[in-house]
């Protein structure tokens, strides 16, 4: 077991005694003093984010993975949140800008493509007041869909560059805008291409796995590029999806993965690894905690919930990174983890454990050794940390950008 990318983690585990630092045992809720903290932090952290606005506006990415437009997600997330309107508008703003300056190059993510800034400015737009913008924005996000689903066109599956990422800006639209202005169909052509291109992958190397896939000539297992992000993708366009499609294909490849993984909890980040290193949302347990306790709400399975429960521990004892403190591969985006369980299980000791990961966050910066490319971006910088420390506010309602609905 490698302990030389996390720091040995200093907390009390969960207790009667322990949890009455940061919640009140008898609601189930944060204790008041925390929530203080909390909302300090947030403010805090918020403010050195916007006496660095050079810093993260002087380059030309407009994704919502690194570039402006993650922070505008954030500002979005700040405004709901806070009540603060003024953050709608930077919000807005960031996006009409990346929406004009993004060169689209064949990018199709959420993440890391066009579609990122289209999705979350469709929805935005919308719901303040810009229906023209709004209808231009899901016009540009649908006449993407005859470049998806063109078997011409060599794209991956996964979600940080290809297919279940495009995938992820439909449902988000349709998810956040009624009526849903995305007709099924189109969403359905992406669905197939994607099973199909996994079915197709997985018959072509004779894999055991229903569905398999590849990237960059590599079969990953993880979130980013990997099996459990297509996965959790497809499982939450569940509506447009046949019985077959669920059980044949989806079900049978949950089982598969799920026997891969290693005793102590964690996942390998590919078929050919055999090291148990990586605990981040990328690669590791923290994303698969999110697709298996999915996966226990659809199929009832009570041994997808045990292996969530089992990536929860192994986050809890090799979470805190020393990488950083990043959504992707960092500390807030392992933190997760526990909002997750704690939505699916009610338990306390996972909502203590989000709150001991968000006191660890507080710090922002003095626990790392390297310092990110991007410092103040969503995914891999401050605003991420931010986002999560947002999202701690009404744990029962926080959901992983761009990942879950």
């Amino acid at each position: 077991m490698d302990t030389s990318r996390n720091y040995e983690n200093p907390f009390q585990d969960y207790s009667n005694s322990s949890c009455l630092t940061v919640l009140k045992p008898e609601e189930n809720t944060i204790a008041d003093n925390f929530k203080t903290s909390l909302i300090t932090n947030t403010k805090k952290l918020l403010q050195k984010l916007e006496e660095n606005k050079n810093d993260w506006t002087d380059h030309d990415d407009y994704s919502i993975y690194t570039g402006t437009a993650g922070i505008a997600n954030m500002f979005q997330l700040y405004a709901d949140y806070f009540n603060e309107p003024a953050y709608y508008s930077k919000a807005i703003e960031l996006l009409q800008n990346c929406i004009e300056k993004f060169k689209w190059k064949g990018k199709i993510s959420f993440l890391t493509g066009l579609s990122g800034p289209l999705a979350l400015g469709a929805v935005l737009f919308h719901k303040h007041g810009n229906k023209d913008d709004s209808r231009n924005a899901i016009s540009k996000l649908i006449s993407l869909s005859t470049h998806v689903i063109s078997e011409r066109n060599k794209i991956p599956d996964e979600l940080l560059y290809g297919r279940a990422g495009y995938l992820f800006s439909l449902l988000y639209v349709n998810s956040n805008i009624s009526p849903p202005p995305i007709k099924s169909d189109i969403i359905q052509q992406v669905i197939f291409c994607i099973i199909n291109s996994g079915c197709m992958y997985s018959i072509s190397i004779r894999s055991k796995s229903p569905l398999m896939y590849s990237w960059h000539d590599t079969e990953y297992l993880g979130a980013a590029h990997g099996l459990a992000g297509i996965l959790y993708i497809l499982l939450q366009a569940r509506n447009y999806l046949y019985e077959e499609q669920l059980k044949n294909f989806i079900l049978s490849t949950l089982y598969y993965l799920q026997d891969l993984k290693y005793p102590s909890g964690n996942f390998p980040s590919s078929i050919e690894s055999n090291t148990d290193r990586l605990i981040h949302w990328c690669h590791g347990a923290p994303g698969m905690t999110m697709l298996f306790c999915l996966a226990y709400e659809i199929y009832s399975d009570k041994k997808f919930l045990e292996t969530a429960i089992q990536c929860g521990e192994v986050v809890w004892a090799r979470g805190l990174l020393k990488k950083g403190y990043g959504l992707c591969h960092g500390v807030s985006g392992n933190a997760y983890t526990f909002l997750h369980l704690y939505q699916q299980t009610k338990d306390p000791k996972y909502l203590y454990r989000a709150c001991k990961y968000a006191e660890w966050c507080f710090n922002y910066g003095v626990n790392q050794n390297r310092i990110p490319d991007r410092p103040f971006s969503l995914f891999e910088g401050l605003a991420g940390v931010i986002y999560f420390l947002i999202d701690m506010q009404q744990p029962s309602m926080a959901k992983f950008p761009a990942y879950t609905l």
